[in-house]
């Protein structure tokens, strides 16, 4: 059983409830399950430890959702954004090894700025627009910082948005290469975590108990996508989420 043995069963139904959340936010709008994941479990778990439980859901979710329009569509995106998603496993392999060696007043820190920091942008309105002509250093640059924030916090889901909306990508397709950027995404965040120590036989455990939650959120969400107002709703996460990354940078400076 792992660490789920030394967590007590209001810890884990508190973990539960954070997965189920996260995953019917990923259900209903197409991403946000580590943010909110990270944002929720670190909360009431070690920085470390919240890292590796988001890590199963996602693989898992996030390899659904890169396949979901078949294995043509997929390839087809990862050869468009060959160059953001080779920055992107470069940095995360890189940086998940840092994990273990920095503090966790540090970690708290490193997660909750990007986290505050895309909300505000978000939910100002700010699009920012990039040229064409700049494409291939744009696409390396964000998808290094890309992979620094995932293989440090779990979470590379706003510098993916944050460039494909500056791109101007079409709404189907968007959905189709944040699936495929995610899903290569997780695979290597679990490869890298498992070199890192960060997943390991008392992490596991944890990690793929909350897998459960998280489909279940995200069939939940799925089921109101079509019924809910997504402006609505996707301001309203943002809310919650800015909140919840204040906290960790509070529990950051100040414990």
């Amino acid at each position: 059983m792992g660490i789920v043995a030394e967590l007590s069963q209001m810890t884990l139904l508190l973990a539960a409830l954070v997965a189920l959340c996260a995953g019917f936010v990923k259900g209903a709008v197409g991403f946000g399950m580590p943010l909110i994941m990270i944002s929720g479990l670190a909360t009431m778990l070690p920085a470390e430890l919240a890292l590796a439980a988001l890590i199963v859901p996602t693989v898992v979710t996030n390899g659904y959702q890169a396949f979901r329009h078949g294995f043509l569509e997929a390839w087809r995106a990862v050869e468009r954004f060959r160059i953001f998603l080779i920055a992107l496993l470069v940095f995360l392999t890189l940086s998940a090894q840092l994990v273990t060696v920095l503090s966790q007043s540090l970690l708290f820190i490193i997660i909750g700025v990007p986290v505050v920091a895309f909300c505000l942008l978000q939910l100002s309105g700010w699009k920012p627009t990039l040229k064409p002509e700049n494409r291939t250093r744009d696409e390396g640059l964000i998808g290094a910082f890309a992979g620094v924030s995932g293989g440090l916090s779990g979470v590379w889901g706003p510098p993916t948005i944050a460039y494909l909306t500056a791109i101007n990508t079409p709404k189907a397709e968007q959905m189709r290469v944040q699936g495929v950027i995610y899903g290569v995404g997780a695979v290597a965040l679990f490869a890298a975590h498992l070199k890192s120590g960060v997943l390991n036989t008392q992490t596991i455990p944890l990690s793929v108990a909350l897998l459960v939650p998280a489909i279940a959120g995200m069939f939940l969400g799925g089921l109101l996508h079509d019924k809910m107002p997504q402006a609505t709703f996707k301001r309203a996460t943002l809310i919650v989420l800015t909140v919840a990354g204040l906290n960790l940078i509070r529990r950051g400076l100040w414990g």
